[in-house]
């Protein structure tokens, strides 16, 4: 009688696939914090709340307004 060999291409994809989840998982994590060292964020918190006490100090504006609803 013959032997059969078994064919581990299985083994081989689940081991690629693994790989490739792992790289992804470390470049994403390196990619996590690039937008905050622009300065972009800081610059938009800082205009939204300059906005924010404009719209406070209008004499203008109703009472809803002011409480930011």
């Amino acid at each position: 009688m013959s032997e059969v060999k078994e064919d581990n291409s299985l083994w081989y994809i689940v081991g690629g696939c693994i790989v490739v989840m792992v790289a992804v998982v470390m470049f994403l994590k390196g990619e996590k914090s690039e937008h905050l060292k622009s300065g972009a964020v800081a610059q938009l918190q800082a205009e939204t709340f300059a906005n924010l006490e404009k719209r406070k100090t209008r004499n203008d504006v109703t009472e809803d307004q002011k409480a930011g609803k």
